[in-house]
Parts: C-alpha cells; sequence; structure tokens
C-alpha cells in the first residue's frame, strides 16, 4: 500500500508532491478541488479536521499502524523523520532546518498568499491598501532569505524540508509579482531546486483532475 497524498495544485500541496519524490516514497494523489469545496467533505475532514490541504495517509505509520497526518509543516517532518533524508543530523543543521520551516510557515506563505487575495480583487480601493501592505512584507522577507542564501548553499546548509516548503511559495513568485533578479541568490537557489529531476517530478505530477 501507498501513501495516500490529498492536495490541490497549490504551493503548500507542491511542497508534499516534492518532498515525496525527493525521498522515493510510493504514492497516490486523491485531488480535493478547492474550487469546488471538496475540502469541506465529512471524509476529508476525518483527516484534515482544519479542512485544508494537503493532508496525507500513510498506511505504514509507526508501528505499522495507519496514520494520517495534516499541516504540511508536519506532513514534511513527519516523511523527513520517517526516511531520515532532509533532516540534517547535525543538531545545529537541524535547527537552522526547523528555523526555515517554521519561517515559511509562520511568514512566507502567508504574506504572499495575501498579495494572491488582493490581486485578484476588481474593485481598485479594495485591491491598494492590502497590496500595499503585503507586497512590501512578501519582498522584505524576499530580502531575509536573499541574505541568508548569500552565505549558504541551502537554507539549513544543506538541502532539507525547508527548502521543500519554500520552494512551493518561490514557484509561486510570478502570481505575487516579485521578479527573482530583484533577488539573486534566492533566484540561484529557485533555479538549482527546479533542475532537479525529483523535484520535476513534483511539480509535473497531476494535482488537478484533467491534468496531463
Amino acid at each position: 500500500m501507498t501513501i495516500q497524498l490529498y492536495a490541490f495544485d497549490t504551493p503548500n500541496g507542491r511542497k508534499i508532491s516534492v518532498a515525496l519524490e525527493e525521498m522515493g516514497l510510493p504514492y497516490e494523489v486523491q485531488v480535493v478541488d478547492i474550487t469546488k469545496g471538496e475540502q469541506n467533505d465529512p471524509a476529508f475532514l476525518k483527516i484534515s479536521p482544519n479542512n485544508k490541504i494537503p493532508a496525507i495517509i500513510d498506511p505504514h505509520g509507526p508501528g505499522g499502524a495507519p496514520i494520517s497526518v495534516f499541516e504540511s509543516g508536519a506532513i514534511l517532518f513527519y516523511l523527513a523523520e520517517k526516511t531520515g533524508q532532509f533532516w540534517p543530523q547535525d543538531p545545529v543543521a537541524r535547527v537552522a532546518a526547523m528555523e526555515w520551516l517554521m519561517f515559511q510557515m509562520g511568514g512566507f506563505g502567508p504574506m504572499p498568499g495575501q498579495v494572491h487575495h488582493f490581486i485578484a480583487l476588481q474593485d481598485e480601493t479594495e485591491r491598494r491598501y492590502g497590496l500595499k501592505r503585503f507586497m512590501a512584507e512578501t519582498r522584505r522577507l524576499y530580502g531575509v532569505m536573499d541574505r541568508r542564501l548569500a552565505q549558504h548553499a541551502y537554507f539549513a546548509g544543506t538541502l532539507s524540508i525547508a527548502d521543500f516548503a519554500i520552494l512551493g511559495w518561490v514557484w509561486r513568485h510570478p502570481r505575487h509579482e516579485v521578479d527573482l533578479a530583484d533577488f539573486p541568490n534566492v533566484q540561484r537557489w529557485y533555479e538549482a531546486l527546479m533542475a532537479r529531476p525529483a523535484v520535476a517530478r513534483g511539480f509535473a505530477v497531476a494535482l488537478r483532475r484533467g491534468q496531463p
């Protein structure tokens, strides 16, 4: 039996498909179409009580028993612990991986996500304040990342789940109207990751119905 990935074609969904591919874990996708409200289905709520994607069911969890996991950061941490991959053994690097994973979960996700919301509004009055506030904060976060990557190849020094978490959102940089050329270290990191075969497979897997 394989891991069941409940997801949609979003940054948070792509974090997990990339991680599963990089870790070499077999999985099957169960599309949860959030544009049609499928995240509110009672069966899905038993897996993800916050009615958000992604979520997984691992039929071979701790002790060999099935387990479901929701919240993308928790899923990444679970998979890293399960496989022993992309979770540094060095204690200092492990702290860095956790720091940058929390950085993504608490900031670099919520902030560009707000940009995605406000940029789609038609009413210019509604758009203006939200875009000014959240685009400024999004660019500040890119600056934080750029400074980190000026001194490190990856956020924790070595490739880790923190990179997969952040990658899902940098992938959407055109949507939140950030030119990666303004952040050359982020651009270098992004291009290097996107060139990895497993990352390419993670982004190619169909997370929408009808997607080739």
